[in-house]
């Protein structure tokens, strides 16, 4: 199943079928260790609404409300590869060797709620930024008590050429208005993730494909559930959390987003989250 975020409240698709809640509160709807049931009732409970497609064509928002988004990074070795490359010359390289063979992951916020960006929204590269590149990373939607109970599609806007003058510069590399995005919705099942589910990534520019790659969530080095442990470990959600797991894919060097490009960002089973770049 799946739920999207709407202007006018909650829309439940099933099996190509709609179902509105109109009334209900999004942080408190979502943050419920048994929502899977909760939807599987709304399903049997209630009719088809026509009212849902307008409500997702006229006024979708991102799937978050008050929760925090984190991060982890060089959870893919490709990534640990495109890390150490980028900064190489400044002498960081082998931390992200030590961190990808460490016990400890790397975490780090990413954003507040409001500051994400929704499907079709605007994301951004920071002025101050030469090489910026977006990360398509499979997105968990965690419970307050830790409890994974869906997945969306996320957009890791981030600064090459920043985090590669120097690792401690990784906050201003990733965290800024415009570095996140969300959505379209968040799948929600209550069994865990195909190891085959299948991210593919497509960047568009003056309406030309200039780069494309795939990569599947079997190649992630982390469990998630180790993950969401040394996240929840000293940190309390008392609305949830999302947490982004990663990105296994990393264009070469030649390669920097501009303005004006649209970044598509395509998971199995979940959908296809699209921003186009300010």
């Amino acid at each position: 199943m799946k739920i999207y975020r709407t202007k006018k409240g909650i829309v439940v698709e099933e099996n190509n079928q709609l179902y509105t809640r109109p009334n209900e509160n999004w942080d408190e709807f979502i943050n419920d260790d048994n929502l899977y049931s909760k939807l599987e009732g709304i399903v049997q409970s209630s009719n088809e609404s026509e009212e849902g497609h307008h409500w997702i064509n006229e006024g979708l928002l991102p799937p978050v409300g008050n929760q925090e988004v984190w991060a982890s990074g060089v959870t893919y070795f490709k990534s640990k590869l495109g890390r150490q490359e980028e900064s190489k010359d400044s002498g960081g390289g082998t931390f992200y060797e030590k961190v990808y063979n460490a016990v400890r992951p790397e975490l780090f916020m990413k954003a507040t709620g409001p500051r994400v960006m929704g499907h079709l929204q605007k994301v951004r590269i920071r002025k101050d930024s030469t090489w910026d590149v977006p990360e398509p990373e499979l997105t968990l939607l965690i419970s307050s008590s830790g409890k994974i109970l869906g997945y969306t599609i996320g957009n890791d806007m981030s600064s090459r050429s920043i985090e590669g003058e120097n690792p401690l510069y990784l906050p201003q590399a990733k965290v800024y208005n415009g570095s996140t995005a969300l959505g379209p919705c968040i799948f929600i099942t209550d069994k865990p993730l195909s190891k085959a589910t299948e991210i593919k990534l497509e960047v568009i520019r003056e309406s030309n494909l200039i780069f494309s790659d795939t990569v599947t969530i079997d190649q992630i080095k982390r469990d998630f559930t180790e993950l969401i442990t040394f996240l929840y470990a000293e940190y309390s959600f008392p609305e949830g959390s999302f947490l982004m797991t990663g990105t296994g894919i990393v264009p070469g060097n030649d390669f920097t987003l501009a303005s004006k490009d649209v970044v598509k960002i395509q998971i199995s089973g979940i959908g296809t989250l699209i921003n186009s770049v300010e």
